[in-house]
């Protein structure tokens, strides 16, 4: 049963979401400021294994409190916005969300992005390391090496560059990408995928403005291209 980690600042809606999604099987705290979701996250309560943040708050917004639980933490994000307007989408994905949803939202729609999000932490089954170059990606033990000292990643990241790793020289789309990584069905928003991988390239690339690993192959996909 996870803990999720409610920000929202709408007293009503925060009621209405936790009552559902506690209905769901997951436990809920709900802090109404950035400053109050910041505390809970770093602070010396339980640990937290998700967060719902809205982009809206009244002292910090959403997006600098995404970019500040990422400096120290790797705690699945989903951001909650009021619309899907696009730069509201793409700032939150590079500040380090995981993935987004467009509000009103039905618990259950939250609960199954939730758990997508929350089977990425979870390691899948024992497979050999795989080595590209300086870079090592192992798997089993959800671990990246670059020259020989811990890249932190994402979830999200990690898993996608897992996916990768295992198809090298296999050009893979961003449909293909978001049913695989992300879970969704065949209609899915690309800028999710685009964001993460240009989060990754500059991780794991030594010029991420030129990516000579993570290759952008114009109007199919990505490819991974050992060195």
């Amino acid at each position: 049963m996870a803990l999720v980690l409610l920000v929202e600042d709408d007293d009503a809606l925060a009621e209405a979401l936790a009552l559902g999604l506690g209905g769901l099987g997951h436990r809920i705290q709900v802090a109404g400021t950035g400053e109050d979701a910041l505390t809970a996250v770093f602070g010396p309560g339980p640990a937290v294994d998700v967060v719902l943040l809205d982009v809206m708050l009244p002292d910090l917004d959403g997006f600098e409190v995404c970019r500040r639980i990422r400096a120290k933490s790797m705690v699945p994000v989903l951001m909650l916005t009021a619309r899907g307007d696009a730069v509201d989408v793409v700032v939150g994905l590079e500040g380090g969300a995981d993935d987004y949803v467009v509000k009103p939202s039905e618990p259950r729609i939250l609960d199954a992005r939730m758990k997508a999000v929350l089977r990425r932490v979870a390691a899948p089954a024992a497979e050999p390391a795989l080595r590209f170059g300086t870079l090592a990606v192992d798997p089993a033990a959800m671990l990246v090496t670059r020259d020989g000292a811990e890249v932190r990643l994402t979830a999200t990241e990690l898993r996608l560059l897992i996916e990768f790793a295992r198809h090298p020289n296999q050009v893979l789309s961003r449909q293909a990408l978001l049913k695989r990584v992300w879970e969704y069905g065949y209609v899915g928003d690309s800028r999710i995928v685009d964001a993460t991988v240009a989060r990754l390239r500059a991780k794991v690339e030594d010029d991420p403005a030129n990516p000579a690993l993570l290759r952008t192959v114009r109007g199919l996909g990505y490819r991974l291209t050992p060195p």
